[in-house]
């Protein structure tokens, strides 16, 4: 299969191309990530509209296995629609999401309101980040890096760009693009070291000032980790033309 799902109906195949670092049997959390959006971009609104807001429940790893994606609509209106969308493995839960979509309109607004330029070099100008090995999921994703090093202690400002399909015979939309990035936060500015701590994120939450233009996403990052075994990895969005959002994952501690 060339891409990351086959989705027919209701229905979704899942090829081994989604496995992330934790384990080969485990989806990296940028592949249901994109399939949500995917499902609630398909959803029809009464009047255009942008997605503003995903919120992701990983409710339990996610397997690298057949799926069922159940939609509703909990709540329409003429400025928003909140969509719920749920991922079923085997009839069990493991990812409940919400995707918050706001009406689109142009505004006369006053001199001044622009997006904040990015002052880091763009991607043509960045560090190649090769693919690890043990992750298939990464092989899909071009890395560069304008700060630190992807995977490395400290913070770091990452581009990423999806190279390849993630739904057979859909096109890769820009809201679907920005969340996988968002996934990769946690790997961005890593607290710890990787060889030594695990930390899976159990949500993660990316919202939307405007949509995202073109094929690169930056996630300028940090991550915080308390004494408690929680921590939060934290990413400016930015696409070539300014930052556009801001995505949240809380993370999941724990000594290998």
């Amino acid at each position: 299969m060339d891409a990351i799902f086959r989705v027919e109906d209701d229905c979704v195949v899942t090829s081994p191309n989604a496995a992330g670092p934790w384990s080969p049997h485990m989806q990296h959390g940028g592949a249901p990530a994109s399939l949500v959006v995917w499902a609630a971009e398909r959803i029809p609104t009464s009047a255009p509209m942008s997605i503003a807001r995903v919120t992701i429940d990983l409710m339990r790893p996610v397997p690298i296995a057949p799926l069922t994606i159940e939609t509703e609509v909990l709540r329409e209106g003429r400025k928003i629609q909140l969509c719920g969308i749920r991922l079923r493995a085997g009839g069990v839960l493991v990812v409940s999401a919400t995707v918050l979509k706001i009406r689109s309109q142009t505004l006369p607004l006053p001199d001044g309101i622009k997006d904040a330029p990015v002052e880091l070099p763009l991607p043509e100008a960045c560090r190649v980040e090769e693919a690890r090995d043990g992750n298939a999921f990464i092989k899909w994703v071009s890395i560069r890096a304008a700060r630190g090093r992807f995977g490395e202690v400290g913070p770091g400002a990452v581009w990423f760009r999806i190279d390849k399909p993630l739904i057979e015979g859909e096109a890769v939309s820009q809201a679907m693009r920005a969340v996988v990035a968002a996934d990769f936060s946690n790997g961005t500015a890593s607290a710890l070291d990787f060889r030594d701590w695990t930390f899976i994120n159990a949500d993660l939450t990316v919202s939307f000032a405007r949509p995202p233009v073109g094929e690169w996403i930056l996630l300028d990052g940090e991550s915080w980790v308390g004494p408690d075994g929680m921590g939060l990895a934290i990413s400016r969005m930015a696409d070539k033309r300014g930052y556009f959002g801001r995505a949240v994952q809380s993370l999941v501690i724990e000594k290998r």
